[in-house]
């Protein structure tokens, strides 16, 4: 059976390589375009948000391209986000397509619950292939993540713009072809020391900015038109605990504890907010009181009509901890030009506030919202 999945970041390394690691043919789908986002808006309930656009736009492209099964995230704990698959299906029935909804619940088993989806997917692959596969997939992705937050740091101190985004590039296609984990190792360690060898801008003096939100598009780049990428040009040292490997480590035992940086968020939004209200909401206000004395200002992205990042948002003017905050809600109406703009305002603000800062010695209790 040909597989298709839509597109969330970088998660295609990892599902191309698990796949084929299995015997099943992956079809990739092209990255987005407005043509993808056109089609999920042509399609969708006016009302959903635009991973719902974009993820339905990503899979009528993969079965365009001969697609027979579709894997899609699905379950509780997910915010609407649980219930799209069984919505998208019926949405891509009634325009005649016919194929298989692979559903899989993200917070079943980890490395455990996703080997058994994978062995389904594969139609019983032998067990030692499906965990060699998923191993591989996973090692992939933990190296890229890593690769990436190496580009972090060196996005706003380049001499050059846009080197290590090419380097990063660069390292996507070589990590996709790596064939077994030693070689990965390799790549990985290759990139990082090709990214510390970027010629630095002497002068570069980078702001901290984390970057905050809603899982879906925090990761994807075209649904937050390159945040990451645009900050970075603007001199910012991006900083983000969101990354896709980090979910494959979660450990509910040791997040209670506080011993993770998921546990730690949550513990910091306890005074504010006290239980899980779906999505990302929780972590949202524990990015804010967690880290409000670490960086220089946070970025907050959410899509349009998020319940979880409205309740979040809501909640963020009235806590404690003081910290310059931008909020940008993504949809199909957000347009770069406006994005660009109040993003170099907010930077232009941070500055403003470190000199001050640095001129006093004190800390200047100026938020931006």
């Amino acid at each position: 059976m040909k597989v298709g999945f839509p597109h969330m970041g970088d998660v295609w390394l990892p599902m191309v390589t698990i796949l084929r690691g299995v015997g099943v043919e992956p079809v990739v789908p092209p990255p987005y375009t407005k043509k993808t986002l056109s089609l999920g808006v042509r399609y969708s309930p006016e009302g959903v948000c635009i991973p719902f656009k974009l993820t339905l736009g990503s899979m009528i492209e993969s079965l365009d391209l001969g697609a027979e099964g579709i894997i899609m995230a699905a379950g509780p704990g997910l915010c609407r986000f649980g219930y799209y698959a069984k919505i998208q299906e019926r949405i891509l029935n009634e325009q005649g397509y016919h194929f298989d909804m692979l559903t899989t619940e993200l917070f079943e088993g980890k490395f455990i619950g996703v080997s058994r989806f994978i062995k389904r997917v594969s139609g019983g692959a032998p067990t030692t292939k499906v965990f060699g596969a998923v191993r591989l997939g996973l090692k992939k992705m933990d190296a890229l993540d890593n690769i990436e937050r190496v580009v972090h740091k060196v996005r706003p101190v380049e001499a050059v713009q846009a080197t290590a985004t090419k380097i990063f590039d660069e390292a996507k296609h070589a990590l996709d072809e790596a064939p077994n984990a030693k070689s990965v190792d390799l790549v990985r360690a290759d990139f990082v020391r090709r990214l510390a060898a970027v010629e630095r801008n002497p002068q570069a003096d980078p702001l901290k900015v984390g970057v905050i939100g809603e899982f879906y598009v925090v990761l994807e780049p075209f649904s937050n038109m390159d945040v990451e990428i645009e900050l970075g040009k603007l001199g910012c040292e991006v900083h983000r605990t969101t990354f896709i490997s980090e979910w494959t480590k979660f450990s509910l035992f040791l997040s209670i504890l506080g011993m993770t940086e998921k546990g730690k968020l949550h513990q910091a939004a306890m005074p504010y907010l006290k239980r899980d209200v779906g999505g990302d909401g929780w972590e949202t206000v524990g990015e804010v009181a967690y880290h409000a004395g670490h960086f220089d200002g946070l970025v907050h992205l959410a899509p349009f009509t998020c319940m979880p990042e409205i309740v979040a948002k809501n909640i963020i003017p009235s806590m404690k901890e003081q910290i310059p905050l931008l909020t940008i809600i993504c949809d199909e109406q957000m347009g770069r030009a406006g994005m660009l703009t109040r993003l170099e305002a907010f930077v232009d603000l941070l500055r403003r506030r470190r000199d001050a800062q640095r001129k006093s010695g004190g800390l200047v209790r100026t938020a931006a919202r």
